[in-house]
């Protein structure tokens, strides 16, 4: 079996968030695919199935299956256009859990096209504040995980996640955000509960992070840079219901693995 090996949201290797991808002819046993994903323990490993001209996709981490996950769905692209010669500018993969997502090439950018999350404010409780070294301003719920509202970039920086705090809630994971300074915004991703204590670029946090910053700057268009020791450097754009998710990737590896 062939194993690609992608930093998403990077302008070079050893940057943004890396991808292993894996293409199948039919979907095998959920099961394997995630010893496949602990075997490889990176953040995602994004499976894909050819349906037509078109490609189904799932997304796993070392420990469970997610919803959604935007920079393997960016590496997955990657793979198919760089790869695997595929055809045209404009590549559509369904996900069983979250519907179509496009992804378009532009030169170098991949585009992804995301549903927009839905936010709701929520009041800051004990259990809150206990996960970082800073109480946030403001606290947030989407489909899946809980962002939190800090002061300023300075904060983002520094703060100091209780990992075993964070795991107590009943999400997939903290969005820590702020205001950029040299960006629009910035962030950082902490999701213990799913096998990752901290992501290094988080594609599907941008379609929560998108509408908030958007209303709060009053911009469709932002530049959006994930703080984590890789960074990964994005451009979000607000259309509607969706989010267009703008970054590049870069291969790091191709291999074979041997599975009985």
């Amino acid at each position: 079996m062939k194993l690609y090996q992608v930093d998403a949201f990077s302008n070079k290797v050893f940057g943004g968030n890396p991808a292993a991808i894996v293409l199948w002819d039919q979907w095998p046993a959920d099961e394997l695919m995630q010893k496949i994903a602990m075997e490889n323990n990176l953040a995602e490993t994004g499976y894909l199935v050819p349906k037509g001209s078109d490609f189904e996709i799932k997304w796993f981490t070392p420990v469970v299956e997610v919803d959604l996950c935007g920079h393997a769905t960016l590496a997955a692209a990657h793979v198919l256009f760089e790869h695997l010669n595929y055809q045209g500018n404009m590549v559509n993969l369904f996900s069983p859990r979250s519907g179509l997502l496009k992804v378009e090439r532009n030169g170098k950018t991949l585009t992804l096209d995301f549903p927009a999350d839905s936010i709701t404010e929520i009041e800051v409780q004990s259990s809150h504040t206990s996960c970082f070294s800073k109480a946030p301003e403001k606290v947030l719920k989407g489909k899946t995980d809980l962002m939190f509202v800090f002061r300023n970039e300075e904060e983002i920086i520094s703060l100091i996640p209780d990992l075993t705090a964070i795991q107590k809630l009943p999400v997939r994971g903290i969005i820590a955000t702020a205001k950029g300074t040299s960006s629009d915004f910035v962030s950082r991703f902490f999701a213990p509960q799913s096998g990752v204590n901290e992501d290094p670029v988080t594609g599907s946090a941008h379609t929560t992070l998108t509408p908030y910053w958007s209303r709060q700057l009053g911009k469709e268009e932002l530049t959006a840079v994930q703080l984590s020791s890789r960074k990964g450097y994005l451009t979000c754009r607000l259309s509607g219901i969706r989010v267009l998710i703008s970054g590049e990737a870069r291969t790091y590896m191709v291999g074979d693995f041997a599975i009985e």
